[in-house]
């Protein structure tokens, strides 16, 4: 992989950044099998505003990925892991029609520029898409990194609890609650073969307050507020 250089931006996933989105996957989850370009390529036939590079400008390395679609969330059960949200993979599932939640897939950054404001853009990038379309909010599963490092003495909604409250850091969750996402419950088996999350999930929220309702406010659940 060239090294990296300068500033970066954000655009919408193209066919010439498949490769390089493979080779950040294969960096970001050592050891497991990276997007296909099979599952790539429907991302873009399906939603392809959705989906999201970040690219270093002068080497033109990828340095950041998001990919997403759109979902009716009354079509799932919050237990229901990463495959059944995203069909495999393939997004295949995608509800533009009735969907009025933006299913948040995939968002990863490159090790070496973790802390720079890749996630940022990526999240950003998310949220102005939300707020064109007018959808009502962003959920996704959040693989509890640090979980592992904790789970002798714990459960993990125990370990949720406290990262929701700050008196922990996870790795991942803890950037996404900082970016506005609330933590709803904790599921799992979301990915079930991930050794840092033991397969646990908390399933998050970022809603869009331009066309919210307080009726969409109410199914949080306090033991997961901050504040609490």
């Amino acid at each position: 992989m060239s090294p990296l250089k300068g500033p970066y931006h954000v655009v919408n996933t193209r066919p010439e950044h498949f490769d390089g989105i493979q080779a950040l996957t294969q960096l970001v989850y050592p050891g497991s099998p990276p997007w296909s370009k099979a599952q790539l390529q429907s991302h873009l036939d399906i939603f392809p505003e959705g989906q999201f590079v970040v690219v270093d400008d002068d080497t033109q390395v990828v340095i950041g990925m998001a990919a997403s679609l759109i979902v009716w969330w009354d079509d799932y059960k919050f237990t229901e892991n990463w495959t059944s949200f995203t069909d495999a993979g393939m997004f295949t599932n995608h509800d533009p029609e009735k969907g009025r939640t933006l299913y948040g897939a995939e968002v990863m950054t490159h090790p070496k520029r973790r802390g720079l404001g890749v996630g940022k853009l990526l999240y950003n990038a998310r949220r102005a898409l939300v707020e064109q379309r007018g959808l009502l909010r962003i959920r996704a599963g959040a693989r509890l990194r640090g979980y592992h490092t904790h789970a002798k003495d714990m459960s993990a909604e125990q370990y949720a609890i406290q990262v929701a409250k700050g008196t922990l850091n996870d790795p991942t969750v803890s950037f996404q609650i900082s970016q506005g996402f609330h933590i709803l419950a904790v599921v799992e088996g979301y990915l079930r073969h991930d050794p840092e999350s033991l397969g646990w999930a908390a399933v998050i929220e970022w809603i869009n307050e331009k066309v919210a309702t307080p009726e969409d406010w109410s199914h949080r659940d306090p033991k997961f507020d901050p504040q609490g």
